[in-house]
């Protein structure tokens, strides 16, 4: 029985990606830790909180005490990295925390899977430890081309600094120690449970509740769109058969620019929800600073040498969100500290 380590698992991607192992494997055992944040929430686990293959632990990766007490009770064979301050907005306001996180987080995170897996013989076969990431640490593109694996690091904000910061301290472990390592950098998620800060669930939150719909700019930004389910199958596909030491691009093939992204979920509200809600509520408001004005990921690599390729299209995607939310709006109104208020 193999033991998967999930940081940050009350998260977003963390959440749904503990929920798909639970229904695609039974021969595994789950240890979540999470220090509980504010995007981190126990009710995203709610339905399989009582599982016997599954067990939380509320704890923070920048703590080396409660690290070693995790690794020195559990054997664990594969270390799954989600956890990580993610909204770019934030991290203009206060990159330390970002820093301290995305940085110290994953290195402390390191060293104690290091320690636990390395021997005299170098280290133990069957582990392996997956940096989650994102397709931000490459910076902008213009109107063609790819991010591809090889594509430079450009980050431009002190979140994506922060997260290519610890992707280049988990691709030394592997250049120096041989540590059995993956990194995936993927495009922008969007499913149920995300935290209603970022754009889908920020737009349709505020669709539901008559409130004005910001776009930064003149909404072009164009970002390529990745269903998280889809994400946990080419996370799962990395951990079983990924190369050591590679990276991976997790691409949606579904570009569109934020302009379109806001319009579809008011077509969508207004001809199946609630007619009232069109698109008077758009408002243009100041640009971010140093918005990444197009992304988009070539995901060959993973489709050719894993077999992955998204299985969810963008039209498919956003309805199953949409009305995801609709029926679940207690959940959302339940959160506290949100900027969405």
């Amino acid at each position: 029985m193999k033991t998967y380590l999930v940081t940050g698992g009350a998260g977003f991607i963390g959440s749904n990606f503990i929920k798909y192992l639970l229904k695609t494997h039974e021969d595994i055992t789950i240890i979540n830790i999470d220090k509980l944040t504010y995007a981190g929430n126990l009710q995203n686990l709610k339905e399989v909180e009582h599982h016997p293959n599954y067990k939380f632990e509320q704890g923070d990766i920048c703590d080396p005490l409660f690290l070693s007490k995790i690794f020195n009770e559990n054997e664990i064979d594969y270390v799954v990295n989600f956890a990580a301050e993610s909204h770019v907005d934030r991290s203009i306001e206060n990159p330390m925390v970002f820093v301290q996180t995305n940085v110290l987080g994953t290195v402390n995170l390191l060293n104690h899977a290091k320690t636990s897996w390395e021997t005299l013989e170098g280290f133990q076969t069957g582990k392996r430890f997956i940096q989650i990431s994102t397709d931000e640490v490459y910076g902008s593109l213009g109107d063609t081309g790819y991010f591809r694996e090889d594509s430079p690091l450009d980050p431009h904000s002190p979140y994506s600094s922060s997260k290519a910061s610890g992707d280049l301290l988990v691709k030394a472990y592997y250049d120096t120690y041989k540590m059995p390592i993956n990194i995936t950098r993927c495009s922008n998620n969007y499913g149920p449970y995300q935290f209603p800060e970022k754009l889908i669930p920020l737009v349709i939150d505020r669709c539901f509740r008559k409130k004005t719909l910001p776009i930064y700019g003149d909404g072009l930004n164009i970002r390529d769109w990745l269903y998280v389910e889809d994400h946990c199958k080419a996370i799962e596909a990395v951990i079983q058969k990924g190369k050591q030491g590679e990276i991976y691009n997790i691409g949606g093939n579904n570009e569109k620019t934020n302009r379109d992204i806001v319009k579809t979920i008011i077509d969508y509200i207004h001809k199946n929800i609630d007619p009232s809600v069109t698109e008077d509520l758009i408002t243009y408001v100041a640009d971010r600073k140093g918005h990444d004005r197009r992304y988009a990921i070539d995901p060959s690599k993973i489709r050719y040498e894993l077999g992955w390729e998204p299985e969810t299209n963008f039209e498919e995607g956003i309805i199953k969100t949409i009305q995801w939310y609709f029926e679940n709006q207690g959940w959302v109104k339940a959160l506290q500290g949100g900027s969405y208020a």
